[in-house]
């Protein structure tokens, strides 16, 4: 099978190269290179040490991690963050703090999660009509969501 690769350089010795934690997972953990503090209601690009490269037609997105998400309120800005593949900076996670209290980031912490993507390239075309839907227009709840 085929296995596309990714190649990492770490722009700082306290830059940890991703790794599936299991088998199974989708994603990689992102660690912090950088201790920061991030207030309620702020946010902050938050780096990661490493630059990386992977083949033409991947992307890489960042997203948060749930058990920040759970337990402090903080999770990443424009989730899921897209890294194309001809991107050769740092990566960094623009994280944000919806919680009730300061969150504190030490170097090392797990800060997000990185999923690699296939993509598939599409034909765009301008047309004057769309075809018809059962749908329809209907969006937004429209398909049984309780009103309050």
């Amino acid at each position: 099978m085929f296995k596309p690769k990714i190649n990492f350089v770490k722009m700082s010795e306290n830059a940890v190269i991703p790794k599936f934690a299991h088998a199974s997972d989708a994603g990689m953990d992102l660690y912090a290179t950088e201790a920061c503090e991030i207030k309620t209601g702020e946010y902050k690009i938050v780096k990661t040490g490493l630059q990386m490269s992977m083949p033409f037609g991947y992307e890489a997105q960042i997203r948060s991690r749930s058990g920040l998400a759970a337990k402090a309120g903080v999770s990443v800005l424009n989730s899921p963050g897209t890294i194309d593949s001809d991107y050769r900076g740092e990566v960094g996670v623009i994280l944000i703090n919806h919680g009730q209290n300061t969150f504190k980031i030490e170097v090392g912490d797990r800060i997000a999660q990185m999923v690699i993507n296939k993509l598939t390239k599409f034909e765009v075309k301008q047309l004057k009509f769309l075809d018809r839907t059962t749908r329809g227009e209907g969006g937004f709840g429209s398909t049984g969501v309780k009103k309050l």
